[in-house]
């Protein structure tokens, strides 16, 4: 037993003195790295292994002990051999404690940084880490990349090509702004963002995003993972496995298959002729080009079928070039556009040239509809006539966030061939003052009176202040500003709202007048909508529910009301907007305001209409029974009554409640919804939306919606209104239930703002395909993409599926505020590229060849850039090809699954990842940039950190001059196919042999209009950084433009979705029933919980 005890203390004494030689040989370290000026040493190569700890440690610590002592001898008594050692005391306990935690700095040491080039190859080395940290933690995913290996010497074009990428680049991650910096010098010494400061505000940012994520002290040099999701390596082969399969299902049948492709190609060449003949013969006829090669015009295909991620539903993208032309296709006043147009339209095609687009080009299917190819004709004649539609802007409700092609907002302004001028107004002409004194609300709402006001301030040659344009605010545009600020509330047609407004110190006309306050119009209306509010709170017939509820009411007035007098408010007016909109938000919480501003929104259900005021009504201290003798109730019902969206409707209620007393809230609303229904058959019968058979029931049912409601008879005591079901209304009803909810269907839906009557359907009109007139740089993108699918056999299935992934959860149309297919390409590329470990593709921009030294220099140059761009990258094909079959690009070897389950999780969170050292991706900050090392930049030093309007002027297509009445177009042999779908997709599908594609003679008659005429559009061009992707060589161009606020949280919260999903694989619940839910249609999920609230709201009705 003694022998036991002395064995025991001997290990004790054994393991303490090696921690405590740990802890100074420790502090040695870090003293030693906090002096040093050189890379931080690589803790994780250094340190031993967990096995050999205890002999390892100790043997390389007592060599430095006696160098050791010294340093710490004052902190701790010196070691001992024996086992009767001093009991270290408190305080040494808590410093060995603390010290002891030590965290493991996973960088590689800087000599694997100078790889020798002769010893780099294409894959990454075995367990090199991809993320690089720095001491400040302003370094994420820096990963070694691709561009600092070079491929072997055999055979290889590109052994002595120069690196272009420089790997390890040691700039910080996040930059000071530089895009906003106040107004200039006209202000005085100090912008007023500095003025702001002085007088002790806070200078208002636009976020936080100038600092860096994770920021540290800066004495803070070890690594910290933070917190990191930890998987078993069960449920990790689980997850992997269901993804595989669920990945090989999908692409089964997804993928385009060869039969489409050919019919496509076929179009593509029949369509070609005829570009080919109009342009042939107009370059002829009208720049005296006799000699002009028809076979120069070329129909080229780019996009998704060329590129290799082509699924069965795409349609055809081509790019028109034309190089001989005397004016190129793409020029502003070039007529080939609407020649091409025109001919299609005259070969029975359905063609539509849109201007307004990023670009311009002309939608073409094979086969319209009658109806559509009569609207098609008859808008190009409007425009031969030089009619176009005008649109209307006044009372119009403005959508905030309207995505459009090009997130457009278009105002004609015509301008003729004289130089007229424009009716754009100057802010200096005497027209100008008019309009700026003119401006009245009038009858309009306060919403469509700030729009109007918006739009006059732009024609006037003014604008608001953003954060997107203050530093290019200067003093006379806040001059201007503030005249125009007091003109709006002058304007207002509310008396004493207009008296108490300019009755505060924040409108005062002198302080405004004398130049030294500024204020915004956003920031205005914002004051206007408050002082409403406060109105409404003075004149309330209620009080809150309890006395706390009614201090906390008026102390959130007060609040206002000394925020109007604030005597800096013209400081900073940003800041102060923010403020004011803070205000506001607490006016609209009050529950005693609420009840007065309960009213039904356009396209509101009568539901949703009903909870709100449930909400608040319950918020009042409140319960909907017929006993309820509280003034609440009664007030809730009669504003509820009031703020009923349809008038006819609102009157038939309002006799209903006043039948009987006492009354309820929910036998209002189920009144309501048995009229509101009623009302949506109306309009569904008027515009033919149900079959023959089914209208008699519908008008039968109508009829029994509008009948007088009785109590039910199983809650008497609760007042529950509804309309008894009889035998006779029994089968009626029951055949209503299986046509479903007239409210989901289109004659009682808001207007689609994407959607025209020129419109083509996607089925049922043949093929169809955009025809692009400045392709250049999208042919380039193209054969990019298509060398990144040539890289691995994973690539095209993994794209395939994200993008049918992001279709079934509709996710995928740019035109409405989310993000294009193109992105989610990218966001892929740049997965495999940078966050795969290994990675799975090279970046081949970075692995760009030199120049030929012997080409010209305008060779040189043609070959490594277009339309000013520098499109430089590895673009040989077969030798990729033959580099991927042998397996010496890479060596990733993971699963289909195991590489979409990171691709999930990366997009998912910001945190440490589960499967490979580094962080999820940060939407706020970060800029996914293919071309870059490390495939990250951030918005700060992209100078994308927040909206900007951009009004450009840009010409319309111009007319063509007549013309012959008729060419033809021989067929030749041998004439150029480069650019054909089936060429392009040689490496993907292999197209069966002997196919003649047919080249008809196709007489052409062409015309031009007689009203010919040159047309100028103002477009206001929103650019939005919410969500932010660098194109790979527009590098200002961002691909997520279109993503809107809704588009961006759409999109965050389907990743995270799928994220939840696939980490529930393995916990529980089948797997199959996991696959179901993860690329569960959104459309059908949402028709499956419209029908079963439908038929929710008939048992409602009925009493059932």
């Amino acid at each position: 037993m003694e022998n036991n005890q002395q064995q025991n203390l001997a290990h004790g004494a054994g393991l303490e003195h090696r921690l405590r030689n740990l802890i100074l040989n420790h502090s040695d370290r870090d003293q030693d790295i906090q002096s040093s000026q050189g890379p931080v040493p690589n803790f994780a190569q250094n340190a031993p292994t967990p096995t050999s700890f205890s002999t390892g440690a100790s043997s390389h610590m007592d060599g430095r002990s006696s160098g050791s002592q010294g340093n710490s001898a004052s902190a701790l008594p010196p070691s001992s051999s024996s086992g009767s050692r001093r009991r270290l005391n408190q305080a040494q306990r808590r410093q060995m404690s603390a010290q002891l935690s030590i965290p493991i700095d996973p960088r590689p040491p800087a000599a694997q940084n100078q790889m020798p080039q002769s010893a780099r190859s294409y894959a990454s080395p075995p367990g090199y880490p991809h993320h690089q940290y720095t001491h400040s933690g302003q370094y994420r995913n820096q990963r070694p990349h691709s561009a600092t290996f070079r491929p072997g010497s055999r055979g290889n074009t590109l052994t002595n090509a120069p690196l272009t990428g420089t790997p390890f680049l040691s700039h910080p991650r996040h930059h000071q702004s530089l895009s906003y910096h106040g107004p200039m010098s006209p202000l005085g010494d100090h912008d007023w963002r500095q003025h702001a400061q002085h007088n002790g505000e806070a200078p208002a940012t636009p976020s936080d995003a100038s600092s860096p994520r994770n920021s540290r002290p800066s004495n803070a040099s070890l690594y910290n993972p933070g917190r990191q999701y930890h998987t078993r390596p069960e449920d990790l082969k689980s997850q992997t496995d269901m993804l595989d399969g669920l990945c090989r299902t999908i692409i089964a049948g997804t993928e385009i298959e060869s039969a489409d492709i050919i019919e496509k190609e076929n179009f593509r060449a029949m369509i070609e002729q005829v570009a080919r003949s109009v342009i042939w013969q107009y370059e002829k006829e009208q720049n005296g080009i006799v000699d002009f090669p028809p076979a120069s015009v070329q129909l080229r295909c780019f996009g998704s079928l060329s590129s290799g991620f082509a699924t069965k539903a795409a349609d055809m993208d081509l790019g028109l070039l034309s190089p001989l032309s005397h004016v190129q296709p793409d020029a502003p006043d070039s007529p080939i556009p609407r020649l091409v147009e025109k001919a299609f339209l005259d070969i029975g095609l359905g063609a539509r040239l849109l201007t307004r687009t990023r670009v311009p080009i002309i939608k073409v299917c094979e086969k319209p509809p009658a109806q559509l190819r009569a609207d098609l004709l008859q808008e190009r004649a409007k425009w031969e006539r030089g009619v176009e539609d005008e649109i209307d802007i006044d009372g119009v409700p403005e959508e905030p966030d309207m995505p459009a092609i090009e997130d457009v907002q278009s105002h004609d302004h015509k301008q003729d061939n004289h130089g007229q001028g424009s009716q754009n107004l100057s802010r200096d002409s005497a027209t100008a003052e008019n309009r700026f004194h003119s401006l009245k609300q009038g009858k309009k709402s306060l919403q469509n009176y700030y729009i109007n006001a918006k739009t006059l301030l732009r024609q006037l040659g003014g604008r608001d202040l953003t954060n997107s344009n203050a530093a290019e605010f200067g003093k006379e545009d806040f001059e201007f500003l503030n005249d125009f600020s007091i003109a709006f509330v002058e304007g207002l047609e509310d008396e004493e709202l207009r008296k108490r407004l300019l009755g505060y110190k924040s409108l005062s006309r002198y302080d405004l007048a004398a130049k030294s306050y500024r204020r915004t119009l956003y920031g205005v209306h914002t004051q206007i909508e408050g002082e409403k509010l406060v109105m409404m709170w003075e004149s309330r017939q209620i009080k809150e529910k309890d006395d706390h509820q009614e201090q906390q009411g008026q102390s959130w007035v007060t609040m206002w009301n000394n925020l109007q007098n604030k005597s800096t408010y013209g400081v900073d007016p940003l800041n102060y907007n923010k403020e004011l909109q803070l205000a506001l938000e607490q006016l609209r919480r009050i529950p005693s305001i609420q009840v007065l501003l309960l009213s039904q929104n356009q396209n509101e259900s009568v539901s949703t209409y009903h909870n709100r005021a449930i909400k608040v009504m319950l918020e009042l201290g409140c319960h909907d029974t017929p006993t309820n003798e509280s003034p609440v109730l009664p007030l809730v019902i009669r504003h509820y009554i009031k703020g009923i969206l349809s008038e006819k409707i609102r009157d038939q209620v309002e006799k209903f409640a006043s039948s009987r007393n006492p009354m309820t809230l929910c036998a209002v609303a189920i009144r309501h919804k048995s009229l509101q229904l009623a009302l949506d058959y109306e309009r569904c019968l008027e515009k033919g939306a149900y079959p023959d058979r089914s209208v008699e029931h519908i008008r039968a049912y109508i009829d029994i919606l509008r009948r007088p409601m009785t109590v039910s008879k199983q809650t008497p005591h609760l007042l529950r209104f509804a309309i008894p079901v009889t035998p006779a209304t029994s089968s009626i009803i029951s055949e209503i239930r299986l046509l479903g909810d007239p409210s989901k269907m289109g004659p009682n839906l808001p207007r689609d703002p994407y959607r025209d009557r020129l419109e083509f359907p996607k089925s049922g009109v043949g093929v169809q395909c955009d025809i692009n007139f400045s392709a250049h740089l999208a042919l380039q993108n193209t054969l990019l993409l298509r060398c990144y699918s040539h890289c691995d056999p994973r690539v095209r299935p993994l794209v395939l599926f994200v993008k049918h992934w992001a279709k079934v959860r509709h996710i995928n149309s740019p035109y409405r505020g989310t993000l294009s297919s193109y992105g989610y390409v990218l966001m892929m590329l740049h997965y495999l590229v940078n966050v795969a470990q290994p990675f799975v593709c090279p970046n081949l921009q970075l692995l760009a060849p030199g120049p030929d030294p012997n080409l010209p220099s305008d060779q040189a140059e043609e070959a490594t850039m277009c339309k000013g761009r520098n499109i430089r990258f590895w673009r040989d094909e077969a030798e990729i090809q033959r580099l991927a079959r042998e397996n010496v690009l890479n060596q990733n070897r993971d699963s289909l699954g195991h590489l979409l389950r990171g691709f999930f999780e990366y997009y998912a969170h910001s945190n440490s990842l589960s499967t490979v050292q580094g962080r999820g991706f940060d939407w706020g900050r970060d800029v996914l940039s293919l071309r870059s090392p490390g495939g990250l930049l951030s918005k700060q030093e992209k100078g994308w950190t927040g909206a900007k309007t951009v009004v450009e002027e840009v010409n319309s297509m111009a007319a063509p001059q007549p013309l012959a009445p008729t060419t033809k177009l021989s067929t030749e042999s041998g004439q150029d196919r480069a650019g054909g779908v089936l060429q392009q997709h040689q490496a993907i599908v292999q197209s069966p042999q002997g196919v003649t594609v047919g080249q008809p003679n196709i007489p052409l008659p062409v015309t031009a209009p007689p009203g010919g005429h040159n047309t100028r559009e103002v477009k206001e061009v929103r650019y939005r950084y919410l969500f932010a992707i660098e194109d790979p060589f527009e590098l200002e161009h961002n691909v997520a433009r279109t993503v809107t606020h809704n588009g961006i949280v759409s999109i965050r919260d389907e990743f995270r979705r799928a994220w939840r999903i696939i980490k529930g694989v393995g916990k529980g619940g089948g797997a199959a029933e996991q696959n179901e839910e993860l690329l569960q249609d959104l459309g059908v999920a949402e028709e499956l919980r419209d029908r079963e609230e439908f038929s929710q709201l008939l048992d409602e009705l009925h009493g059932v």
